[in-house]
């Protein structure tokens, strides 16, 4: 759900140079080759991208990067939807630039938050973003004053978390928001940023399949949680699939960018939507770790898996491409290194991540493991005091240096991956043989391979442009040159080289995983 910086060895989604070594960049004539637009866009950082279809490759080009900033004002963290809007509109003059004739346009965003339109047309305010403090305890006092947690999960199947969209609106309406109460609709980010640019709403699947309110058995927003939150369907857009036309640029746009009346297409609107439809599978029999700030594990499904071991499980249904299940959890990933990081001195922060993991490498293995997940870790004012109480409360070694810190959490990241693995296992109606990193994470190599040694497969790493490549192939099956997601992997997998990882220390890391199940309970 996070971007971060242009460092190289960044672990958001959206922080990776495009490395020519891992794309496929024979350049193809203008004349046969399809041009396709992307917005991707991250939680701190976002870009735009032209990529191109030719003869069974494709080839990105990144256009712009830019950052986006939190704003804080009024005790509320707001996104910034105007400034990023602009930058998209930059993006796309610098691809007019190009000179060549643009297929299609394709938005993917981070999940859960939303914009509220008025009336008149108009954005009523800037979004609050997901961790704006306004849902801490909102999620507690929804479940236990208006739907029950077995309720409200038997109708969704989505993983509970405080900032879901869902505890944001009750949170709103508790708070009497003027923006909600004005609201005529109620557009997800990148239905909204369509919505800019094309004045069409709609509601694309994947995004809206995030805000534990859709119902994955009748595809649509549940009339009984909108309800209990004081809201009708008809206050969102249409619901649509990925793939489906939205509309074209506004003549406003057309004559500010330079561009033609530029189909605009409703791509897996969710980021990890976009990027698992890119995994470079061979068949189903894969899992996959989308892998950044945040973690998501998960397999692909024809249909959604809820049931009494899900629900104890806290696994998340979200929509798909074609129909697809993605069958996750989300796990704090580096989230808990980018937070210590901010906090050690500037010459450790200086170094390159390589560095600064390199040394890490040096310490003694499992002498501190933590739950990544423990919601002491959500959003602390020190992560670095935060994991020192937790090992202090556990009675283990308590990190000290910045190479104890990280390699304390690659440890307690690659058995979490473990243990949320062999959930999925007992799911899957399948053996999984095979684990796909995909994302900045990727090209993590010291993590990569203690999550091949922990869960004891193969791990193929990479592409870790899979979002943009996932968001450029469905526009590009939306243009009907390719069929079907199989196809699109095919074709990924032809222009892509995943690094191999093959699974080592196996009794070292058993050993591991016994101690990290007793210490996480």
């Amino acid at each position: 759900m996070d971007g971060l910086s242009k460092n190289p060895y960044s672990f958001g989604f959206l922080s990776i140079p495009l490395p020519a070594e891992n794309l496929n960049v024979s350049f193809f004539t203008k004349e046969t080759m399809k041009y396709f637009f992307a917005a991707d866009l991250g939680a701190t950082s976002g870009r735009t991208i032209l990529g191109s279809l030719d003869k069974g490759k494709c080839q990105l080009e990144e256009l712009t990067r830019f950052p986006n900033n939190l704003i804080e004002t009024g005790g509320h963290f707001y996104w910034d939807i105007y400034a990023l809007y602009d930058e998209i509109v930059k993006g796309l003059k610098v691809a007019a630039s190009r000179g060549v004739e643009i297929t299609s346009i394709g938005i993917d965003t981070w999940g859960v938050d939303f914009v509220c339109i008025g009336e008149d047309n108009a954005i009523l305010r800037n979004p609050l973003a997901y961790r704006d403090p306004h849902t801490f305890g909102a999620m507690k006092e929804y479940l236990e004053n208006v739907k029950s947690r077995k309720e409200v999960y038997d109708i969704t199947g989505i993983q509970f978390m405080n900032f879901n969209t869902l505890f944001q609106l009750y949170a709103m309406r508790k708070a009497d928001n003027t923006a909600l109460k004005h609201a005529a609709k109620l557009l997800f980010l990148p239905d909204a940023l369509s919505w800019m640019l094309t004045g069409e709403a709609v509601c694309e699947y994947t995004i809206a399949s995030t805000s534990q309110m859709l119902n994955p058995m009748t595809g649509e927003l549940d009339e009984i949680l909108l309800e209990s939150i004081g809201l009708s369907r008809d206050k969102f857009g249409k619901m649509v699939m990925p793939g489906t036309m939205i509309g074209t640029l506004t003549e406003e746009l057309q004559r500010m960018t330079g561009l033609g009346a530029v189909p605009v297409i409703a791509v897996a609107g969710h980021d990890t939507g976009s990027a698992v439809a890119a995994v470079p599978a061979k068949d189903e029999r894969f899992a996959y770790l989308s892998s950044g700030t945040w973690s998501l594990m998960g397999i692909e499904t024809k249909d959604a898996i809820i049931n009494d071991k899900s629900y104890d499980y806290n696994f998340t249904n979200e929509g798909g491409v074609e129909g697809t299940t993605r069958f996750l959890k989300n796990i704090c990933g580096m989230w808990l290194y980018e937070r210590c990081r901010k906090e050690w001195p500037e010459e450790v922060r200086k170094l390159s991540h390589p560095e600064l993991q390199g040394g890490a490498m040096k310490v003694e293995p499992f002498k501190s493991i933590i739950n990544p997940d423990d919601e002491m870790f959500a959003n602390p004012s020190s992560m670095t005091e935060a994991i020192q109480t937790y090992c202090r409360k556990t009675g283990q070694h308590v990190p000290q240096t910045p190479a104890e810190f990280c390699r304390c959490i690659f440890d307690s990241l690659a058995l979490r991956y473990r243990q949320v693995y062999n959930w999925l296992q007992e799911f899957a109606s399948f053996d999984i043989n095979v684990l796909h990193i995909i994302g900045g994470g990727s090209l993590n190599k010291y993590l990569n391979q203690f999550t091949a040694n922990a869960l004891g497969i193969e791990v193929l790493a990479g592409p870790q442009e899979c979002t943009a490549l996932g968001n450029i192939m469905m526009q590009a099956k939306a243009a009907n040159e390719v069929q079907d997601i199989w196809e699109m992997r095919c074709i990924i997998a032809d222009s892509v080289e995943p690094v191999k990882y093959e699974p080592t220390d196996k009794a070292a890391w058993d050993k591991a995983f016994e101690k990290y199940l007793e210490i996480t309970g």
